[in-house]
Protein backbone atom coordinates (compact mmCIF):
# COMPACT_ATOMS: atom_id res chain seq x y z
CA UNK A 1 0.00 0.00 0.00
CA UNK A 2 2.97 2.53 0.72
CA UNK A 3 4.29 2.13 -2.61
CA UNK A 4 1.46 2.76 -4.47
CA UNK A 5 1.08 5.74 -2.59
CA UNK A 6 4.35 6.53 -3.22
CA UNK A 7 4.22 5.65 -7.12
CA UNK A 8 1.21 8.29 -7.00
CA UNK A 9 2.70 10.86 -5.46
CA UNK A 10 5.66 11.01 -7.69
CA UNK A 11 3.21 10.65 -10.67
CA UNK A 12 1.60 13.96 -9.44
CA UNK A 13 4.65 15.73 -8.61
CA UNK A 14 5.81 14.76 -12.05
CA UNK A 15 2.94 16.19 -14.06
CA UNK A 16 2.87 19.14 -11.61
CA UNK A 17 6.43 19.97 -11.96
CA UNK A 18 5.96 19.40 -15.87
CA UNK A 19 3.80 22.26 -15.61
CA UNK A 20 5.29 25.04 -13.51
CA UNK A 21 9.50 24.33 -14.44
CA UNK A 22 11.45 27.36 -15.74
CA UNK A 23 14.38 25.95 -16.64
CA UNK A 24 17.22 28.52 -17.68
CA UNK A 25 19.65 26.13 -18.32
CA UNK A 26 21.33 22.58 -18.18
CA UNK A 27 23.63 20.53 -17.49
CA UNK A 28 25.63 18.92 -20.33
CA UNK A 29 28.46 16.48 -20.75
CA UNK A 30 31.47 16.53 -22.66
CA UNK A 31 32.80 12.37 -22.31
CA UNK A 32 32.74 11.82 -18.05
CA UNK A 33 32.99 16.01 -17.72
CA UNK A 34 30.44 17.62 -16.46
CA UNK A 35 29.58 21.79 -17.01
CA UNK A 36 26.32 23.72 -16.58
CA UNK A 37 25.00 25.77 -19.65
CA UNK A 38 22.43 28.72 -18.98
CA UNK A 39 20.24 29.66 -21.87
CA UNK A 40 22.34 32.47 -22.81
CA UNK A 41 26.02 31.12 -22.25
CA UNK A 42 29.28 33.05 -21.24
CA UNK A 43 31.31 30.06 -22.28
CA UNK A 44 32.06 27.43 -24.86
CA UNK A 45 32.79 23.83 -23.45
CA UNK A 46 34.20 21.60 -26.15
CA UNK A 47 36.41 18.70 -26.62
CA UNK A 48 39.82 19.42 -29.43
CA UNK A 49 42.55 16.57 -31.10
CA UNK A 50 45.62 17.38 -31.31
CA UNK A 51 48.11 15.42 -33.70
CA UNK A 52 51.05 17.15 -31.55
CA UNK A 53 49.58 14.97 -28.44
CA UNK A 54 48.56 11.38 -30.70
CA UNK A 55 45.12 12.47 -30.67
CA UNK A 56 44.25 13.05 -27.20
CA UNK A 57 41.24 13.99 -25.54
CA UNK A 58 41.59 17.82 -24.91
CA UNK A 59 38.67 19.85 -23.08
CA UNK A 60 38.58 23.68 -23.41
CA UNK A 61 36.98 26.32 -22.05
CA UNK A 62 36.13 29.64 -24.53
CA UNK A 63 34.46 32.89 -23.45
CA UNK A 64 32.22 34.04 -25.61
CA UNK A 65 31.32 37.56 -24.43
CA UNK A 66 33.47 40.75 -24.13
CA UNK A 67 32.73 40.80 -20.51
CA UNK A 68 31.58 38.43 -17.95
CA UNK A 69 31.17 38.87 -14.20
CA UNK A 70 31.84 34.80 -13.49
CA UNK A 71 33.88 32.12 -14.61
CA UNK A 72 32.79 28.97 -16.22
CA UNK A 73 33.92 25.55 -15.46
CA UNK A 74 33.90 21.99 -16.53
CA UNK A 75 33.91 19.52 -13.50
CA UNK A 76 33.63 15.89 -12.47
CA UNK A 77 32.30 14.77 -8.74
CA UNK A 78 33.29 11.28 -7.24
CA UNK A 79 32.59 9.78 -4.07
CA UNK A 80 35.75 9.65 -1.29
CA UNK A 81 35.70 5.88 -0.33
CA UNK A 82 39.24 5.77 -1.78
CA UNK A 83 40.50 8.91 -0.46
CA UNK A 84 38.79 9.22 3.38
CA UNK A 85 41.51 10.28 5.85
CA UNK A 86 44.52 10.80 3.00
CA UNK A 87 46.10 13.18 1.14
CA UNK A 88 44.96 13.47 -2.07
CA UNK A 89 47.40 15.42 -5.22
CA UNK A 90 45.44 16.41 -7.94
CA UNK A 91 47.54 17.49 -11.05
CA UNK A 92 47.13 18.41 -15.15
CA UNK A 93 48.62 20.17 -17.90
CA UNK A 94 46.86 23.25 -18.80
CA UNK A 95 47.51 25.98 -21.74
CA UNK A 96 45.66 29.03 -21.17
CA UNK A 97 45.14 32.68 -24.03
CA UNK A 98 44.65 35.95 -23.63
CA UNK A 99 43.53 34.88 -20.34
CA UNK A 100 42.01 38.55 -18.78
CA UNK A 101 41.51 37.47 -14.75
CA UNK A 102 42.80 34.08 -13.86
CA UNK A 103 42.51 30.36 -14.13
CA UNK A 104 43.28 27.46 -12.67
CA UNK A 105 42.65 23.44 -11.31
CA UNK A 106 40.01 23.24 -8.54
CA UNK A 107 39.51 20.81 -6.39
CA UNK A 108 36.74 20.59 -2.76
CA UNK A 109 36.02 18.22 -0.25
CA UNK A 110 32.92 18.74 0.85
CA UNK A 111 30.13 17.13 3.92
CA UNK A 112 27.05 17.09 1.52
CA UNK A 113 26.01 20.55 0.68
CA UNK A 114 26.40 21.66 4.45
CA UNK A 115 30.47 22.37 5.18
CA UNK A 116 33.38 22.77 2.62
CA UNK A 117 35.86 20.46 4.39
CA UNK A 118 38.81 21.51 1.92
CA UNK A 119 38.95 23.60 -1.16
CA UNK A 120 41.74 24.99 -3.55
CA UNK A 121 41.22 27.29 -6.83
CA UNK A 122 44.65 28.57 -7.68
CA UNK A 123 43.10 31.70 -6.28
CA UNK A 124 46.28 32.69 -4.57
CA UNK A 125 48.59 31.08 -7.40
CA UNK A 126 46.82 31.94 -10.28
CA UNK A 127 47.69 31.46 -14.10
CA UNK A 128 47.19 34.61 -16.21
CA UNK A 129 47.86 36.07 -19.59
CA UNK A 130 48.94 33.67 -22.47
CA UNK A 131 50.67 30.38 -21.43
CA UNK A 132 51.74 27.09 -23.49
CA UNK A 133 51.31 23.77 -22.02
CA UNK A 134 52.32 22.96 -18.44
CA UNK A 135 51.65 20.80 -15.83
CA UNK A 136 50.13 22.36 -12.14
CA UNK A 137 49.22 20.54 -8.86
CA UNK A 138 46.77 20.93 -6.17
CA UNK A 139 46.91 19.42 -3.06
CA UNK A 140 44.40 18.87 -0.26
CA UNK A 141 43.41 16.43 2.77
CA UNK A 142 40.66 14.30 2.71
CA UNK A 143 39.43 14.29 6.37
CA UNK A 144 37.17 10.75 7.29
CA UNK A 145 33.58 12.36 7.52
CA UNK A 146 33.90 14.05 3.86
CA UNK A 147 30.82 12.66 1.83
CA UNK A 148 32.18 14.18 -2.25
CA UNK A 149 35.12 15.31 -3.51
CA UNK A 150 34.36 17.88 -6.48
CA UNK A 151 37.06 19.04 -8.93
CA UNK A 152 38.00 20.45 -12.21
CA UNK A 153 38.94 23.39 -14.22
CA UNK A 154 37.76 27.28 -14.01
CA UNK A 155 37.97 30.16 -16.40
CA UNK A 156 37.32 33.10 -14.37
CA UNK A 157 36.08 36.49 -17.18
CA UNK A 158 37.27 36.08 -20.39
CA UNK A 159 40.15 34.19 -22.30
CA UNK A 160 40.40 30.34 -22.99
CA UNK A 161 42.26 27.70 -21.79
CA UNK A 162 42.92 24.34 -22.63
CA UNK A 163 43.48 21.18 -19.97
CA UNK A 164 44.48 17.46 -20.11
CA UNK A 165 45.36 14.51 -18.28
CA UNK A 166 43.81 15.62 -14.84
CA UNK A 167 44.01 13.21 -12.39
CA UNK A 168 43.97 12.27 -8.55
CA UNK A 169 46.56 10.24 -6.75
CA UNK A 170 47.41 9.39 -3.55
CA UNK A 171 50.56 11.32 -1.43
CA UNK A 172 52.21 11.15 1.73
CA UNK A 173 50.60 13.05 4.57
CA UNK A 174 53.73 14.78 5.31
CA UNK A 175 52.89 16.56 1.95
CA UNK A 176 51.76 20.85 2.52
CA UNK A 177 48.26 21.24 1.70
CA UNK A 178 48.06 24.30 -0.91
CA UNK A 179 44.33 25.23 -0.42
CA UNK A 180 43.03 28.20 1.02
CA UNK A 181 40.81 25.99 3.55
CA UNK A 182 43.03 23.14 4.43
CA UNK A 183 41.50 19.70 5.27
CA UNK A 184 43.87 19.45 8.08
CA UNK A 185 42.25 22.16 9.67
CA UNK A 186 38.95 21.02 9.89
CA UNK A 187 37.66 20.40 12.85
CA UNK A 188 34.63 17.90 13.34
CA UNK A 189 31.13 18.75 12.70
CA UNK A 190 28.44 18.96 15.15
CA UNK A 191 25.51 16.48 15.67
CA UNK A 192 22.82 19.19 14.44
CA UNK A 193 24.33 19.94 11.18
CA UNK A 194 25.20 16.47 10.29
CA UNK A 195 21.71 15.46 11.08
CA UNK A 196 20.11 18.80 8.93
CA UNK A 197 22.77 17.53 6.25
CA UNK A 198 21.52 14.36 5.78
CA UNK A 199 17.90 15.50 5.86
CA UNK A 200 18.34 17.57 3.32
CA UNK A 201 20.42 14.47 1.28
CA UNK A 202 16.76 12.58 1.03
CA UNK A 203 15.11 15.81 0.29
CA UNK A 204 17.43 16.10 -2.77
CA UNK A 205 17.43 12.54 -3.52
CA UNK A 206 13.42 12.94 -3.50
CA UNK A 207 13.66 15.65 -5.34
CA UNK A 208 15.87 14.48 -8.23
CA UNK A 209 13.99 11.14 -8.64
CA UNK A 210 10.87 13.56 -9.40
CA UNK A 211 12.80 15.25 -11.84
CA UNK A 212 14.21 12.34 -13.76
CA UNK A 213 10.44 11.10 -14.09
CA UNK A 214 8.92 14.54 -14.88
CA UNK A 215 11.96 13.82 -18.10
CA UNK A 216 10.57 10.73 -18.91
CA UNK A 217 7.14 11.25 -18.76
CA UNK A 218 7.96 14.05 -21.13
CA UNK A 219 9.29 11.69 -23.40
CA UNK A 220 6.32 9.28 -23.44
CA UNK A 221 3.80 12.11 -23.94
CA UNK A 222 5.61 12.99 -27.17
CA UNK A 223 5.49 9.63 -28.05
CA UNK A 224 1.83 9.49 -27.87
CA UNK A 225 1.64 12.83 -29.36
CA UNK A 226 3.62 11.16 -32.48
CA UNK A 227 1.33 8.09 -32.07
CA UNK A 228 4.54 6.11 -31.80
CA UNK A 229 2.37 4.21 -29.24
CA UNK A 230 -1.02 3.94 -27.89
CA UNK A 231 -2.53 5.31 -24.73
CA UNK A 232 -2.65 2.39 -23.08
CA UNK A 233 1.11 2.13 -23.75
CA UNK A 234 1.58 5.35 -22.46
CA UNK A 235 -0.08 5.04 -19.33
CA UNK A 236 1.61 1.71 -18.53
CA UNK A 237 4.74 2.90 -19.38
CA UNK A 238 4.13 6.10 -16.78
CA UNK A 239 3.30 3.77 -14.01
CA UNK A 240 6.31 1.37 -14.96
CA UNK A 241 8.96 4.14 -14.81
CA UNK A 242 7.31 5.93 -11.51
CA UNK A 243 7.88 2.33 -9.58
CA UNK A 244 11.26 2.44 -11.08
CA UNK A 245 11.72 5.70 -9.39
CA UNK A 246 9.88 4.73 -6.28
CA UNK A 247 12.10 1.75 -6.09
CA UNK A 248 15.55 3.93 -6.36
CA UNK A 249 14.41 6.53 -3.43
CA UNK A 250 13.56 3.12 -1.29
CA UNK A 251 16.99 2.17 -1.66
CA UNK A 252 18.88 5.52 -1.74
CA UNK A 253 16.75 6.58 1.31
CA UNK A 254 17.14 3.34 3.22
CA UNK A 255 21.29 4.19 2.78
CA UNK A 256 20.63 7.82 4.64
CA UNK A 257 18.68 6.64 6.93
CA UNK A 258 21.12 4.21 8.14
CA UNK A 259 23.65 6.76 8.31
CA UNK A 260 21.10 9.49 10.47
CA UNK A 261 20.69 6.00 12.71
CA UNK A 262 24.54 5.37 13.08
CA UNK A 263 24.53 9.21 13.50
CA UNK A 264 22.08 9.05 16.78
CA UNK A 265 24.12 6.17 18.11
CA UNK A 266 27.50 7.71 17.97
CA UNK A 267 25.41 10.82 19.68
CA UNK A 268 24.31 8.93 22.44
CA UNK A 269 28.19 7.03 22.42
CA UNK A 270 29.57 10.37 22.78
CA UNK A 271 31.49 10.57 19.60
CA UNK A 272 29.93 13.40 18.14
CA UNK A 273 29.96 16.81 19.93
CA UNK A 274 26.77 19.22 19.62
CA UNK A 275 27.14 22.81 18.15
CA UNK A 276 29.14 24.74 20.02
CA UNK A 277 29.85 28.83 19.95
CA UNK A 278 32.29 29.39 17.75
CA UNK A 279 32.23 32.82 18.39
CA UNK A 280 34.54 31.85 21.48
CA UNK A 281 37.49 31.95 19.76
CA UNK A 282 38.68 34.80 19.90
CA UNK A 283 37.85 38.76 19.05
CA UNK A 284 39.18 41.32 17.28
CA UNK A 285 38.90 44.97 17.83
CA UNK A 286 39.21 46.52 14.74
CA UNK A 287 38.73 50.53 13.94
CA UNK A 288 38.52 51.01 9.90
CA UNK A 289 39.07 47.99 7.63
CA UNK A 290 40.68 44.74 8.70
CA UNK A 291 42.01 43.08 5.02
CA UNK A 292 42.67 39.99 7.33
CA UNK A 293 40.92 36.77 6.97
CA UNK A 294 38.78 35.80 10.49
CA UNK A 295 39.25 32.40 11.36
CA UNK A 296 35.64 30.68 11.87
CA UNK A 297 35.75 30.96 15.58
CA UNK A 298 36.48 34.78 15.56
CA UNK A 299 34.86 37.50 16.12
CA UNK A 300 35.48 41.42 14.92
CA UNK A 301 33.86 44.22 16.57
CA UNK A 302 34.37 46.68 13.74
CA UNK A 303 34.19 50.33 15.67
CA UNK A 304 34.09 52.49 12.97
CA UNK A 305 31.41 50.54 10.87
CA UNK A 306 29.52 49.70 13.95
CA UNK A 307 29.61 45.82 13.22
CA UNK A 308 30.00 42.75 14.55
CA UNK A 309 31.10 39.79 12.56
CA UNK A 310 31.65 36.27 13.57
CA UNK A 311 33.72 34.48 11.17
CA UNK A 312 34.93 35.50 7.73
CA UNK A 313 31.89 33.53 6.38
CA UNK A 314 29.68 35.84 8.24
CA UNK A 315 31.75 38.46 7.04
CA UNK A 316 31.83 38.04 3.34
CA UNK A 317 28.08 37.03 3.29
CA UNK A 318 27.19 40.40 5.19
CA UNK A 319 29.52 42.67 3.07
CA UNK A 320 28.61 41.17 -0.27
CA UNK A 321 24.51 41.68 0.30
CA UNK A 322 22.51 43.58 -2.68
CA UNK A 323 22.63 46.80 0.24
CA UNK A 324 24.77 47.21 2.63
CA UNK A 325 25.25 50.23 5.28
CA UNK A 326 27.96 52.44 6.46
CA UNK A 327 28.85 55.15 9.00
CA UNK A 328 30.04 57.95 7.11
CA UNK A 329 32.36 61.15 8.94
CA UNK A 330 33.61 63.49 6.85
CA UNK A 331 36.00 66.76 7.36
CA UNK A 332 38.00 69.52 5.75
CA UNK A 333 37.82 73.34 4.84
CA UNK A 334 34.64 75.55 4.50
CA UNK A 335 34.63 78.81 3.24
CA UNK A 336 32.47 80.75 0.21
CA UNK A 337 31.84 81.25 -3.51
CA UNK A 338 30.87 84.95 -3.49
CA UNK A 339 28.38 85.87 -6.61
CA UNK A 340 29.35 82.65 -8.70
CA UNK A 341 32.86 83.60 -8.77
CA UNK A 342 36.04 82.87 -6.59
CA UNK A 343 37.64 86.08 -5.15
CA UNK A 344 39.21 86.94 -1.68
CA UNK A 345 37.84 85.18 0.81
CA UNK A 346 35.95 87.70 4.25
CA UNK A 347 36.81 84.51 5.80
CA UNK A 348 39.75 82.61 7.15
CA UNK A 349 40.89 79.62 4.83
CA UNK A 350 42.50 76.96 7.12
CA UNK A 351 40.10 78.39 10.39
CA UNK A 352 36.76 77.92 8.62
CA UNK A 353 35.77 74.19 8.50
CA UNK A 354 32.76 71.74 8.02
CA UNK A 355 32.38 68.55 9.50
CA UNK A 356 29.69 65.63 8.98
CA UNK A 357 28.12 62.32 10.40
CA UNK A 358 25.98 59.99 9.50
CA UNK A 359 24.53 56.70 8.06
CA UNK A 360 24.66 55.29 4.34
CA UNK A 361 23.12 52.51 2.24
CA UNK A 362 24.97 51.30 -0.68
CA UNK A 363 22.87 49.22 -3.15
CA UNK A 364 24.28 47.29 -5.98
CA UNK A 365 22.13 48.55 -9.25
CA UNK A 366 23.04 45.31 -11.79
CA UNK A 367 22.22 41.48 -10.32
CA UNK A 368 26.04 40.60 -12.04
CA UNK A 369 28.18 43.67 -11.92
CA UNK A 370 29.77 45.94 -8.84
CA UNK A 371 30.27 48.92 -11.09
CA UNK A 372 26.72 51.00 -10.32
CA UNK A 373 25.68 51.67 -6.75
CA UNK A 374 23.13 53.77 -5.37
CA UNK A 375 24.04 55.52 -2.38
CA UNK A 376 21.97 57.45 -0.35
CA UNK A 377 21.09 57.84 3.71
CA UNK A 378 21.07 60.33 6.42
CA UNK A 379 23.60 62.93 7.07
CA UNK A 380 24.41 66.18 9.64
CA UNK A 381 26.29 68.15 8.50
CA UNK A 382 28.32 71.39 10.21
CA UNK A 383 29.40 74.01 8.49
CA UNK A 384 31.90 76.72 9.95
CA UNK A 385 32.98 80.21 8.89
CA UNK A 386 35.45 82.18 10.76
CA UNK A 387 35.45 85.84 9.31
CA UNK A 388 38.55 88.16 9.24
CA UNK A 389 39.76 91.65 10.43
CA UNK A 390 37.96 91.10 14.19
CA UNK A 391 34.36 90.84 12.08
CA UNK A 392 31.24 89.34 13.25
CA UNK A 393 27.52 89.20 11.41
CA UNK A 394 24.98 91.75 12.13
CA UNK A 395 21.07 91.37 10.91
CA UNK A 396 20.06 94.56 9.45
CA UNK A 397 16.08 94.03 8.39
CA UNK A 398 16.48 91.37 5.84
CA UNK A 399 20.11 91.93 5.14
CA UNK A 400 22.71 90.46 7.24
CA UNK A 401 26.08 92.06 7.11
CA UNK A 402 29.61 91.88 8.11
CA UNK A 403 30.55 94.62 10.62
CA UNK A 404 33.98 95.26 12.31
CA UNK A 405 32.93 94.81 16.28
CA UNK A 406 33.99 97.64 18.45
CA UNK A 407 35.56 94.97 20.86
CA UNK A 408 38.70 92.95 20.07
CA UNK A 409 37.30 89.62 18.93
CA UNK A 410 39.82 86.50 20.18
CA UNK A 411 37.35 84.56 17.65
CA UNK A 412 34.46 85.04 15.80
CA UNK A 413 32.72 81.69 14.25
CA UNK A 414 29.41 81.51 12.53
CA UNK A 415 27.42 78.00 12.29
CA UNK A 416 25.03 76.20 10.17
CA UNK A 417 23.73 72.48 11.18
CA UNK A 418 21.61 71.23 8.63
CA UNK A 419 20.12 68.18 8.24
CA UNK A 420 20.28 66.21 4.84
CA UNK A 421 19.38 63.35 2.40
CA UNK A 422 22.67 62.76 0.05
CA UNK A 423 21.88 60.85 -3.07
CA UNK A 424 25.08 59.79 -5.24
CA UNK A 425 25.63 57.23 -8.12
CA UNK A 426 28.37 55.52 -7.25
CA UNK A 427 30.93 54.02 -9.27
CA UNK A 428 32.84 51.18 -7.52
CA UNK A 429 35.68 49.36 -9.52
CA UNK A 430 36.11 46.34 -6.63
CA UNK A 431 36.53 43.09 -8.68
CA UNK A 432 33.92 40.35 -7.76
CA UNK A 433 35.90 38.09 -5.10
CA UNK A 434 35.29 34.31 -5.74
CA UNK A 435 35.34 31.68 -2.86
CA UNK A 436 34.69 28.36 -2.97
CA UNK A 437 32.63 28.39 -6.28
CA UNK A 438 30.84 31.17 -4.92
CA UNK A 439 30.88 35.04 -6.27
CA UNK A 440 30.73 37.74 -4.32
CA UNK A 441 30.42 41.01 -4.96
CA UNK A 442 31.40 43.47 -2.23
CA UNK A 443 31.91 47.24 -2.26
CA UNK A 444 34.29 49.61 -0.39
CA UNK A 445 37.25 47.32 -1.58
CA UNK A 446 38.74 49.56 -5.27
CA UNK A 447 38.44 52.96 -6.10
CA UNK A 448 35.23 54.28 -5.90
CA UNK A 449 33.57 57.67 -7.62
CA UNK A 450 30.58 59.44 -6.47
CA UNK A 451 28.64 62.03 -8.27
CA UNK A 452 25.19 63.16 -6.94
CA UNK A 453 23.96 65.76 -3.80
CA UNK A 454 21.82 66.47 -1.37
CA UNK A 455 18.76 68.49 0.19
CA UNK A 456 17.62 68.93 3.72
CA UNK A 457 16.07 71.29 6.17
CA UNK A 458 18.98 73.94 8.14
CA UNK A 459 18.27 72.44 12.16
CA UNK A 460 19.73 75.70 13.56
CA UNK A 461 22.08 78.70 13.01
CA UNK A 462 24.38 79.80 15.65
CA UNK A 463 27.24 83.03 16.17
CA UNK A 464 30.26 82.48 18.92
CA UNK A 465 32.03 85.34 19.72
CA UNK A 466 34.96 84.90 22.34
CA UNK A 467 36.82 87.97 23.58
CA UNK A 468 38.30 90.01 26.82
CA UNK A 469 36.19 92.46 29.40
CA UNK A 470 37.95 94.14 32.09
CA UNK A 471 40.20 90.84 32.10
CA UNK A 472 37.07 88.66 32.38
CA UNK A 473 36.46 85.94 29.56
CA UNK A 474 33.41 85.96 28.28
CA UNK A 475 31.46 84.05 24.75
CA UNK A 476 28.48 85.24 22.98
CA UNK A 477 26.51 82.85 21.74
CA UNK A 478 23.97 84.33 19.43
CA UNK A 479 20.93 81.94 17.94
CA UNK A 480 18.57 82.61 15.30
CA UNK A 481 18.20 82.12 11.85
CA UNK A 482 20.16 85.08 10.85
CA UNK A 483 18.05 84.76 7.82
CA UNK A 484 19.12 81.95 6.35
CA UNK A 485 17.18 79.54 4.71
CA UNK A 486 15.11 76.78 5.95
CA UNK A 487 16.48 74.41 2.93
CA UNK A 488 19.81 73.28 1.80
CA UNK A 489 20.91 72.15 -1.37
CA UNK A 490 23.47 71.40 -3.63
CA UNK A 491 25.75 69.18 -5.68
CA UNK A 492 28.74 66.53 -3.78
CA UNK A 493 30.82 64.30 -5.25
CA UNK A 494 33.84 62.17 -4.06
CA UNK A 495 36.65 60.10 -5.33
CA UNK A 496 38.89 57.88 -3.56
CA UNK A 497 39.96 54.45 -2.57
CA UNK A 498 38.39 51.46 -0.04
CA UNK A 499 37.03 53.82 2.84
CA UNK A 500 38.92 56.77 2.17
CA UNK A 501 37.72 59.66 -0.21
CA UNK A 502 38.49 63.38 -1.39
CA UNK A 503 34.87 64.96 -1.16
CA UNK A 504 33.68 68.16 -2.53
CA UNK A 505 30.88 69.32 -1.81
CA UNK A 506 28.49 72.86 -2.90
CA UNK A 507 25.49 74.45 -2.00
CA UNK A 508 23.13 75.94 -4.27
CA UNK A 509 21.47 77.66 -1.91
CA UNK A 510 22.43 81.03 -1.33
CA UNK A 511 23.81 81.73 2.69
CA UNK A 512 21.68 84.33 3.40
CA UNK A 513 18.42 84.20 1.06
CA UNK A 514 17.79 88.19 0.57
CA UNK A 515 21.17 89.48 0.65
CA UNK A 516 22.14 91.67 -2.38
CA UNK A 517 25.37 89.66 -2.19
CA UNK A 518 24.87 85.84 -2.76
CA UNK A 519 27.14 83.54 -1.06
CA UNK A 520 27.16 80.11 -1.22
CA UNK A 521 29.07 77.51 1.33
CA UNK A 522 31.61 75.36 -0.62
CA UNK A 523 33.56 72.32 0.96
CA UNK A 524 36.59 70.34 0.09
CA UNK A 525 37.82 67.38 2.73
CA UNK A 526 37.96 64.15 3.37
CA UNK A 527 35.76 61.41 3.90
CA UNK A 528 34.98 58.26 5.35
CA UNK A 529 32.72 55.72 4.80
CA UNK A 530 33.18 52.91 7.12
CA UNK A 531 31.48 49.97 5.92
Amino acid sequence: MQKIILITVLLLSAFLTKVNAQEKGVYKNILDWTYWQPVSPNYEMSLEKNSEFKEENILTIKSVKSKINGFGTIMKSIKPDLYLGKTVKMSGYVKCDNIKSWTGLWMRVDYYDVAVLAFDNMRKNPIKGTKDWAKYEIVLHVPADATSISYGVLLDDTGQVWFKDIALEIVDDTTPETGLTKGRDHQSIPFETRAKAIGNEIKSITSSEKNALKKEIEQIDKDLDNKVITKEQADDLKLKKAAVHAANIDSKVSVQEEKLNQLVQDKVDGKVQDAKDTRSGGRMVIFGTNSEELGPNQTEFNISSLKVYNGQEDKDERQSKRTTSQFVFAAGLNNVITDGEVKKSDFRYLGSHFYEIGVSYNSRLLNNSNLLHAKYGLSVMYNNLRPTDNRSFEVNGNQTNLTVNPIELKDSRFRNVSLVFPLHLEFDFTKPEVKNDKTYFKSHQSVRVGLGGYAGVNLKTKQILQYENSDLKSTEKTKGDFNTGDFVYGLSTYIGYKATSLYLKYDLNPLFKDNAVKQNNVSLGLRFDFN
